[in-house]
């Protein structure tokens, strides 16, 4: 079984990763063939970097995943704070509600963020662009947010607040020095996600984005609908890098905290 398990497990890696070590792998080739690999080259690459229409995309797209992330992180830690502090059936409801965006499919969501950004569009003057992307990000994300620290609630004394405002802390202390701490990882965790789908998310932004502001991805897709260039490989694999040393980051992080933790505790 313990082989048959380990195969398994192998399969499913390789249907996962090889398709991504292909892609790198003609990110690097000479021509724009994608079967034949002929010489080593980083035209691509250098290519890549000046081009101005993926650039000015990939710009736009970080700074849309930064200020969705971080307002989502504050706005999701806000509420995964007010929702621990429920009674046992409104905070059922409440998760349920909350996990709804998670469960919807995101054309669902994308096609009902379109239409309100619709409504007001005919009655604020708010035009399709930066704003309803940050705006769509931010709704998408909060529910992540919330998802990875609720559990930190649970592994947490839930009478260690009551118990600093004992020894003294004032409500903003105690929230500062004792629970903030230790939903840390959480709100880290929460983050990162954020910033992941923000960084990948196409449906939702495909309906969401103007003229003067798009996306990475759909600068992508466009791109993809005409001839499918090798730069687009160059700059998949650089984000693939990214984001697995970011994982490996948030990793050592998380450990560095919990050896922490069980030392203070032993």
């Amino acid at each position: 079984m313990k082989k048959l398990s380990r195969i398994y497990v192998a399969l499913i890696l390789m249907f996962l990763y090889v398709p991504i070590f292909v892609l790198i792998v003609f990110s690097f080739n000479e021509t724009k063939s994608r079967s034949v690999f002929s010489g080593f080259t980083l035209d691509w690459y250098a290519r890549l970097f000046n081009n101005d229409i993926i650039i000015s995309s990939l710009i736009n797209t970080l700074i849309i995943a930064v200020l969705a992330s971080v307002a989502s992180t504050i706005l999701g830690t806000l509420a995964a704070i007010g929702i621990n502090g429920m009674r046992k059936v409104p905070k059922a409801v409440i998760m349920n509600v909350t996990n709804m965006p998670i469960i919807n499919p995101e054309i669902v969501t994308g096609v009902s963020l379109m239409l309100l950004f619709v409504f007001f569009a005919a009655r604020m003057h708010l035009e399709f662009g930066f704003v309803t992307l940050v705006i769509a990000h931010i709704t998408f994300d909060v529910p992540y947010v919330i998802l990875n620290i609720m559990p930190k609630f649970k592994q947490m004394d839930p009478h260690l607040y009551e118990a600093a405002q004992d020894l003294g802390c004032s409500p903003f202390q105690a929230f500062k020095r004792v629970i903030l701490p230790e939903i840390m990882p959480g709100v880290i965790s929460g983050f990162l996600m954020a910033f992941t789908y923000s960084l990948d998310d196409f449906v939702i932004s495909y309906f969401t984005s103007g003229s003067t502001s798009q996306t990475l991805p759909i600068t992508i897709y466009s791109m993809t609908r005409r001839k499918i260039s090798p730069e687009i490989n160059a700059l998949s694999t650089l984000i693939f890098v990214v984001v697995v040393v970011v994982l490996i980051v948030k990793n050592i992080i998380e450990n560095r905290q919990a050896k922490k933790r069980g030392l203070y505790r032993g």
